[in-house]
């Protein structure tokens, strides 16, 4: 008689392609060649007897079989977890963290301290990313994400909302008129701009060269290096200017369209360690902002 259960690899290739709809998204999370994970596909759909993807030119879709089985899969994945962490134990205190590089460094790590004489048991594996990701990496069970409005493919949350301004060393020689001559930083392809500041004061903008980088890190090292402004993010660069390391040379702030959230992935709540992490995010955020 055939044996009814696929190989659980099968499944997890089979439970990846569907989070990304795309093979070569799957790929990327399994560490696999975009073969590897079709064929692993098509394996799985001629062990069942049937298709789980529509090929498209552009994208895949789920057929009817696959959004059947999926929630399954998936239930069992979980149950699997369940059912290792409590034989293992220790790891209920491991979680995975994800949030951007600039949150990372400027946020989360100087508080981290706080963090570990609150919870000495729990250890965190912090991944960090330039750009704002489609979706939590595979494993992340929290991820802080700066964004327009995250999907709302995993429980999310408002953390914060967030004004900007320019900000730059104690003593800088910079004025609203002479602003547009500065050497000016920023990170690429945000809405809270030094275009929608500028507009937003009222000045008339003629077009200054900025510096632009894929990490808001870049910007903000050359402002503290005395080398310039960039585009200060409160929640970033407060505590920074409680400092004395760098200041707002202007009153003008902005409210930004972008906002913190918090993501929480659906094993978040039944491992101890996130739940104690995402707790504490938001009292620490709420701490600060009252």
């Amino acid at each position: 008689m055939q044996n009814p259960l696929p190989p659980l690899g099968w499944l997890r290739t089979f439970e990846a392609a569907a989070r990304h709809l795309s093979f070569t998204g799957a790929a990327r999370d399994l560490n696999m060649t975009q073969s590897a994970v079709s064929q692993q596909i098509k394996a799985l759909e001629s062990h069942l007897g049937q298709p789980l993807f529509h090929r498209r030119p552009r994208a895949l879709e789920l057929t009817e079989a696959a959004i059947t089985y999926l929630p399954v899969v998936r239930e069992a994945f979980r149950t699997l977890i369940r059912g290792t962490r409590a034989v293992t134990g220790d790891h209920q205190n491991t979680v995975q963290v994800q949030c951007n590089i600039t949150f990372a460094v400027n946020w989360l790590g100087p508080r981290l301290p706080r963090f570990r004489v609150q919870h000495p048991d729990v250890r965190l594996n912090i991944f960090t990313e330039l750009w704002e990701p489609r979706e939590m990496a595979e494993g992340a069970a929290v991820e802080i994400r700066y964004s327009l409005r995250p999907a709302d493919t995993v429980r999310t949350e408002l953390l914060t909302t967030d004004r900007y301004f320019p900000v730059c060393v104690p003593g800088y020689p910079v004025t609203l008129d002479n602003l547009h001559e500065q050497p000016l930083y920023d990170c690429s392809n945000l809405l809270s701009n030094w275009a929608s500041w500028a507009e937003d004061v009222g000045l008339p903008w003629p077009n200054p060269p900025i510096t632009y980088a894929t990490t808001y890190m870049v910007g903000l090292s050359v402002a503290m290096a005395g080398g310039g402004l960039c585009m200060g993010h409160k929640v970033i660069v407060s505590r920074l200017m409680a400092e004395g390391r760098l200041i707002a040379p202007f009153d003008h702030s902005v409210l930004m369209p972008e906002a913190y959230y918090l993501l929480l992935s659906p094993q978040a709540e039944e491992t101890p360690g996130a739940v104690a992490f995402a707790n504490w995010i938001r009292a620490e955020i709420a701490r600060e902002a009252g």
